[in-house]
């Protein structure tokens, strides 16, 4: 078995954040829209799949600076 240990790399760490931020922004949307939510919630959940879609464009735009 090849002892040798995995190393991730920044692009590797860049790439996982961005995949989860992109899975955050999908639920918050989905919650958003269930209507066993009470108004505030709803919006709240509206809120953050915003901020977290800010989170994620700015993770693509370091992404891009990798492969370029």
């Amino acid at each position: 078995m090849d002892e040798r240990p995995i190393r991730f790399t920044s692009r590797d760490r860049l790439l996982r954040a961005w995949q989860n931020s992109m899975e955050l922004v999908r639920d918050f949307q989905l919650y958003a829209g269930e209507e066993q939510h009470t108004n505030d919630t709803r919006a709240l959940f509206r809120e953050l799949a915003e901020e977290e879609c800010m989170h994620a464009a700015r993770l693509r735009e370091q992404l891009h600076r990798y492969e370029n």
